[in-house]
């Protein structure tokens, strides 16, 4: 045995070995066996203590220098196009700047790009290492947002959050420019533990009121995490394609995705074809492939409690907050096409009358054969293919039509709620502000791939009960008998009948739907028919799905932006035996918790979402403050009207001083308020004219002055014509109404 090194001699070998430096490689070096491992143990702790070392990783280095293999992070490209990079090793000086060489095959690297590289030392003037690739690894930052103060030494960002009192320094150097009172995104930088922390301004939001600012004021108002993890990031870099060892080979099945022409995930693939099984004459066969998420986003792990915390990706005019990191999400689990990936595939047969006969669950590797958009799928169903869909055209999407033909059958027959509500798009440039809103365009192939989504989850849940397997149904109850009343009573003021004195199901709606379609109150009727419903929410009990009219509903088909799918996903591979990577005793015993809280995120990403879109519009308003809309009154309060404006389906407030000088009555039952002088009386869906008074885009506030309602003047004194559609309830009869529904809701619920 060897007699120990002295301190120096360990000190030269790791400044010449720097990548033989833990204590194992410097036990061989030196011939160290047995009990003396413990000496040097004991030795290597010492000159640790005394400064004379640092560990990092297992290993040793000289105090200040760069390990041989090294995180770092990307600076945007320099003046003459080099990228540099600046250590984040804990102990290492994050002024340390370091050349990347790039290598032929490395993919494009950019500011803000967290890379594991290997270094190399130099002597140059403008930097001390030189860094190959080795791997890209996911950004990871820490985030700021505030209000920049410019100082004389560069500044201070001062956060919008209430609970954070902390202000972060920024360097002369690192201000980007920012002036004082800007809003700023900035990032961490260095690893100093004394005074404020250190940050440099990755971008400029301008004035805290402006576009580029709303939405990342909702992420912020609303408590949505926006920031991973450290360890939640280092699991994601650690994953990889997956294999076909114990997976079904779809890889010669032509599964197609179509998406938002700019989708950045693709988490369902479908396949349609003519079912040539005897007795099945038109029938079809129906594939759906889902991204496997599950074998990535294991029980327990840090992907698994920041996605459960997330609950759901959040989607912005401007950005996304995704559930899951962009390797994963925009990656690995993103069903890309011509590359193998990962999926839980189910097999559906149809009958020629769109009803499921039978169905096949399994867990695969397919291959897409093309990734579509809806206009390039519609285009080509249309007599317009491109380059892309015309080899697809006749043995991809025109048995995918035709399978819908059938399933639009069904559906028919079950009578889902039929609303007519379209969707606004805010288009915004790139420095942020909105050049436009419009509404979307919904072409067949849109309800074309929810038929096939619907199916697909049904099929799921139906699964999971025929295997006694606990899951998260999608549960969507009927109206309560208040609301229900209160639409009615919307409807007769419209002269439309919604019939009463039976189970409630969806086809009565669609019936009262249909009577308004293309009247003056057809808009009406949708969100008088809207509102009357519950909202949806997840369960371990299966309470039925009544907007779909589906007993059994479960949502199985968005993994990457959904918790309650991963879920389901992890049910039917506990239920099938595929793996270890199912339903976890922890997922059974909080199913419940599970349930409710994912809910409760769903609820939070609908407000941050709602509040942006407010804000965005009125900002994109504010510049027509004096201007006249049309629009139609949508809801009606004690303390004014609520009013849809026709242009850009923006809300605005007429505050009751703005109405008229006359004291108006609100009856909250029929929701009008009916003038005491003039009996003008007001209701929902109402025709008006209004002048936009206010644009806040801080709050999304619009305040409107009525001018026009129902094509007749109003004056300020309220002068207007008088009567109206709508005759309210006298008080004791409204009082008489409630009460006895109100018994009604009782009795039900003891029964």
């Amino acid at each position: 045995m060897n007699p120990l090194p002295t301190k120096d001699q360990i000190r030269q070998w790791i400044a010449e070995n720097p990548a033989l430096s833990a204590k194992r490689d410097i036990a061989k070096a030196f011939g160290i066996k047995g009990d003396a491992k413990i000496d040097l143990k004991r030795m290597l702790k010492e000159m640790e203590e005394e400064g004379d070392l640092q560990k990092s990783a297992r290993r040793f280095r000289e105090p200040g220098a760069m390990p041989p293999v090294a995180v770092l992070q990307v600076l945007s490209p320099d003046k003459g196009g080099d990228l540099f990079a600046v250590p984040l090793e804990e102990g290492v000086d994050s002024s340390i700047r370091v050349l990347v060489v790039p290598q032929k095959g490395d993919p494009a690297m950019g500011g803000g790009d967290r890379i594991l590289a290997r270094l190399t030392a130099v002597t140059a003037a403008d930097h001390r290492y030189e860094a190959r690739l080795i791997r890209r690894l996911g950004a990871n930052p820490l985030k700021v947002l505030g209000i920049f103060r410019a100082s004389h030494e560069g500044g201070r960002i001062v956060p919008i959050d209430k609970g954070q009192d902390k202000e972060w320094r920024v360097a002369r150097d690192a201000t980007n420019g920012a002036r004082d009172g800007e809003f700023v995104e900035g990032e961490a930088v260095g690893n100093r533990r004394l005074g404020l922390p250190q940050a440099r301004i990755l971008a400029r939001l301008g004035d805290p009121s402006g576009a580029r600012a709303v939405s990342l004021i909702a992420i912020h108002q609303h408590g949505i995490p926006d920031q991973f993890p450290d360890a939640v990031i280092a699991e994601a870099d650690r994953a990889g394609p997956v294999g076909l060892t114990g997976r079904e080979d779809l890889r010669d099945l032509p599964l197609v995705t179509i998406d938002p022409v700019d989708a950045r995930d693709r988490d369902d693939a479908v396949l349609a074809e003519i079912d040539r099984e005897a007795g099945n004459a038109g029938g079809f066969i129906i594939w759906v492939a889902i991204a496997d998420v599950a074998h990535y986003v294991t029980p327990g792990s840090a992907l698994d409690r920041e996605a459960r915390r997330r609950g759901n990706s959040t989607y912005f005019p401007d950005r996304v907050v995704p559930m899951l990191p962009d390797i994963l999400s925009g990656d690995l689990c993103s069903l890309h096409e011509h590359v193998d990936r990962a999926c839980l595939a189910v097999r559906m047969r149809i009958d020629a009358h769109g009803n499921k006969i039978s169905h096949r669950f399994v867990r695969g590797l397919m291959r897409s054969a093309g990734s579509l958009h809806y206009a390039q799928m519609q285009a080509a169903i249309d007599g317009q293919p491109d380059d892309k869909t015309a080899p697809l055209l006749e043995p991809v999407l025109k048995p995918l039509y035709a399978a819908y033909e059938a399933l639009k059958q069904a559906r028919a027959a079950r009578q889902p709620l039929d609303l007519d509500l379209p969707e606004r798009k805010i288009v915004i440039d790139e420095a942020g502000k909105v050049t436009s809103v419009a509404y979307y365009e919904r072409f067949d192939a849109h309800k074309l791939i929810e038929e096939f989504m619907i199916l697909a989850n049904v099929a799921a849940a139906e699964e999971l009960i025929r295997l006694k397997r606990p899951l998260l149904f999608r549960v969507h109850e009927e109206p309560s008998p208040l609301k229900l009343e209160a639409l009615r009573e919307v409807a007769e003021a419209s002269g439309l009948v919604l019939a009463k004195g039976q189970v409630l199901k969806t086809a009565h709606l669609n019936r009262l739907l249909q009577q308004a379609e293309g009247t003056e109150f057809d808009e009406l009727i949708n969100l008088s028919t809207l509102r009357s419903m519950t909202q949806a929410y997840y369960n371990p009990e299966n309470f039925g799905h009544f907007g779909l009219a589906l007993r059994n509903y479960a949502h199985f088909t968005s993994p990457i932006r959904r918790y309650s799918d991963l879920i389901v996903h992890r049910a039917l591979i506990s239920g099938h035996g595929w793996g270890k990577d199912g339903l976890s005793a922890w997922d059974i015993e909080n199913l419940d918790e599970t349930g409710k809280l994912i809910s409760d995120c769903e609820r939070r990403s609908m407000a941050a979402e709602r509040d942006t879109t407010d804000r965005y519009l009125a900002a994109y308003l504010a510049d027509r403050v004096g201007s006249s809309f049309t629009g139609r009154i949508s809801g009606v309060q004690r303390f004014g009207l609520f009013v849809r404006l026709d242009e850009t389906g923006a809300d605005g407030l007429i505050p009751i001083r703005a109405v008229g000088r006359e004291f108006f009555h609100y009856d909250e039952a029929s929701q009008t308020l009916m003038g005491a002088d003039t009996g003008l009386t007001i209701g929902i869906g109402q025709r008006v004219v209004v002048k936009l008074s206010e644009a806040i885009p801080v709050t999304g506030g619009l305040v409107l002055e009525l001018l026009e309602i129902e094509g007749a003047a109003v004056t300020a004194g309220g002068r207007g014509r008088k009567g109206g559609r709508y005759a309210p309830r006298k008080p004791g009869a409204t009082k008489a109404r409630d009460a006895k529904l109100a018994r009604k809701v009782i009795r039900k619920r003891r029964g």
